[in-house]
């Protein structure tokens, strides 16, 4: 909830600012009352508020079913029932704010317009909001800016996550089955990793790659406390999970900071890829977990810059040669005290 209520503020500010334009652009002169304007701005947030609540429930998993349908199919449906949404909030603040009662007239001349502009706004809104879906909004905005044409440098927390045990579990469940698994798995962990500033930066077979701009992953440990942010919520889902599958997910995560190289790359197919060795010892340290029988390893490079919570126990693990690499790495189990889940 803390997460959408910045976005509620914008967009209540929005839809004021969007009603107020309206009166002043499109109505008569004669009505630039401050009453009026007013009103006007009162309608433009509710419009836009229910709009953006009936978007939100096509992200929740109650509306899975939808997410089964070709694209365009899903967009239409979306844009219907937002235009409807709206265009019933639009009747009924037409008789609450401006004390007029609906006439056949209105009804007749107004509404129709009402439903189809707030259709096609919708069905452009929800087509750009999937595009952001399918590629992220800081990646479709650095695109569009052109940041990574030329490869940059930056400093970067990565958090490679893979789930334990997939080959067995595939084994188990079937390769449809294990699908269903996986993408349930990324869907629910998604929330609690946007929820502590990460940004998913690919889907790469059972594992996803998490990434946190320097300073800001480090932030009040943001980027360990969202491991265990993700842990505690499938732990919440974990008699649905059994019901469905037969067993709770399990997974391991590495972490670590450093400078990374970040570029457009491809021509048929653009893509923002990320390279360098914070990349390659991120990858190692997730597969150092399970040699040392641990679910959270970080290297001394991250504990430099985070300042981890009180709840959390580090755990000096050494040096240790991680596969491919020449140098060792010194590494740290990270693992929640007991208080903290309590």
């Amino acid at each position: 909830m803390r997460r959408l209520l910045p976005q509620l503020i914008v967009l209540a500010a929005a839809g004021v600012g969007f009603g107020v334009a309206y009166r002043y652009f499109l109505n008569d002169p004669s009505e630039a009352t401050a009453a009026n304007y007013l009103r006007s701005g009162l309608h433009g947030m509710a419009v836009t508020v229910f709009g953006w609540g009936a978007n939100l429930y096509f992200n929740t998993r109650v509306s899975r079913w939808l997410r089964t349908w070709p694209l365009p199919a899903e967009i239409a449906l979306r844009a219907v029932a937002m235009a409807t949404a709206i265009a019933a909030v639009i009747s009924v603040l037409q008789a609450l704010i401006y004390d007029e009662a609906l006439t056949r007239k209105w009804l007749v001349e107004q509404l129709p317009r009402i439903l189809a502009i707030a259709f096609v706004l919708s069905a452009v809104f929800g087509s750009l909001f999937e595009l952001i879906r399918l590629i992220g909004g800081r990646v479709l905005l650095n695109v569009v800016l052109g940041r990574y044409r030329n490869p940059i440098r930056e400093d970067r927390v990565m958090m490679f996550l893979d789930l334990a045990g997939s080959t067995s579990l595939a084994e188990a469940l079937g390769e449809v089955r294990m699908e269903e698994l996986l993408t349930r798995f990324f869907f629910d962990i998604d929330e609690p990793i946007v929820a502590h500033g990460g940004e998913v930066h690919a889907y790469v077979g059972d594992e996803v790659i998490v990434s946190w701009p320097l300073p800001a992953g480090v932030s009040g440990g943001a980027c360990l406390d969202c491991f265990f942010a993700v842990r505690d919520r499938i732990e919440e889902r974990a008699e649905s999970y059994r019901r469905q599958f037969g067993s709770v997910p399990q997974f391991r995560a590495g972490l670590h900071a450093g400078p990374v190289v970040i570029g457009e790359c491809g021509d048929s197919r653009r893509q923002i890829a990320y390279f360098g060795d914070t990349m390659n010892v991120t990858a190692r340290l997730q597969e150092h977990c399970k040699a040392v029988g641990r679910t959270l390893l970080v290297s001394a490079d991250l504990l430099k810059r985070v300042r981890p919570s009180a709840l959390l126990r580090i755990e000096a693990l050494g040096q240790a040669a991680l596969r491919g690499r020449a140098a060792t790495v010194e590494v740290f189990a990270v693992e929640r005290g007991l208080d903290a889940s309590a």
